[in-house]
């Protein structure tokens, strides 16, 4: 069987290396080039890529898939699935029928829940106590195909989207070679999803990781997890300096105090919210390494009583 495999890292990576060990090795990988970096802008290694190559597989990188040279590759090759993970770019009509069996994508959620671009983060911000991944047939509708198949997972106490996609991303390539092995069996049944079960999520933008203080701390924590690693979770010092803030925790706080407020200093940061407080445990400020919020303090010497992020208005 002919696949196809269209992706982008870090989720891609471990999905495409189950398939190049397996009876599904693709016949060609197709991920976007390399970006321009740093002040000389020149473009570097793109890790999919590299992957590729040293895995000894055939290798595309198309400025877009709407290339008509890069198409007509595709035409040549007739593939029998395409299979799609985090690749970005609106896929048309005419691609999505190329292929014999299928054109199948790989979405990290239990769809039809958070259909959209950010779905990790949507989870943890929700509060969902269980995500997944679900590998669907590819309609013109956003994340709206047909099932195929899907696994649940337990979200851990703790995790930040970051350690929730990688873990997402090695369950992916087990659920891959499934969903392939059915299509080659001729036992594949597909599943519409319900429509009442339909949620989206946006995309993220840098001012979305500003926390506001006057929501409850069960809600910063999550938000802190979910924007982990981007666009990272912040607040302001007083001397307007971004602080990032990595990992943090509910802790009780009965005690009155302006939404924002740093009401303990000694031996750990803890600052007032709209319900409860939050104690900081891994903090960066701009230009400098990430710390544990303790020995941030023992430098910073932030004194009780200083409010955070009082720029935002928070």
């Amino acid at each position: 069987m002919r696949v196809v495999f269209v992706g982008s890292p870090p989720f891609g990576t471990p999905i495409l290396e189950r398939l190049a060990s397996s009876d599904f090795r693709p016949a060609l990988v197709v991920t976007p080039p390399g970006r321009a970096k740093g002040r000389g802008r020149r473009v570097g290694s793109q890790p999919l890529a590299e992957r590729a190559r040293e895995l000894g597989l055939n290798l595309a990188q198309p400025a877009s898939v709407r290339d008509p040279d890069f198409f007509a590759q595709l035409q040549e090759l007739a593939p029998d699935v395409i299979l799609v993970a985090s690749y970005g770019e609106f896929l048309r009509k005419e691609f999505l029928e190329l292929p014999r069996l299928a054109a199948l994508n790989v979405h990290p959620s239990l769809l039809p829940r958070h259909r959209g671009a950010t779905p990790v983060p949507a989870a943890l911000l929700a509060g969902d106590e269980t995500t997944g991944i679900t590998i669907q047939r590819i309609a013109l509708e956003l994340d709206a195909g047909d099932v195929l198949v899907a696994c649940e997972t337990p979200i851990a106490e703790g995790e930040t989207a970051g350690e929730l996609l990688e873990r997402l991303a090695e369950l992916s390539g087990g659920l891959c070679l499934e969903a392939l092995e059915l299509l080659a069996k001729g036992e594949a049944h597909f599943t519409p999803q319900d429509p009442a079960g339909v949620t989206f999520c946006k995309k993220l933008e840098k001012d979305d990781g500003l926390l506001d203080w006057s929501l409850p701390a069960r809600v910063l924590a999550r938000n802190v997890r979910a924007y982990n690693p981007w666009p990272g979770a912040a607040t302001t010092l007083p001397d307007e300096r971004r602080l990032s803030i990595w990992r943090a925790h509910p802790v009780p706080w009965d005690e009155q105090a302006v939404p924002g407020t740093l009401v303990e200093a000694e031996g750990a940061l803890v600052v007032a919210t709209g319900e409860g407080a939050l104690e900081l445990e891994e903090v960066q400020v701009a230009g400098k390494r990430a710390l544990p919020a303790a020995d941030f303090q023992r430098g910073a010497r932030l004194a009780p009583g200083t409010v955070l992020g009082a720029k935002e208005g928070a």
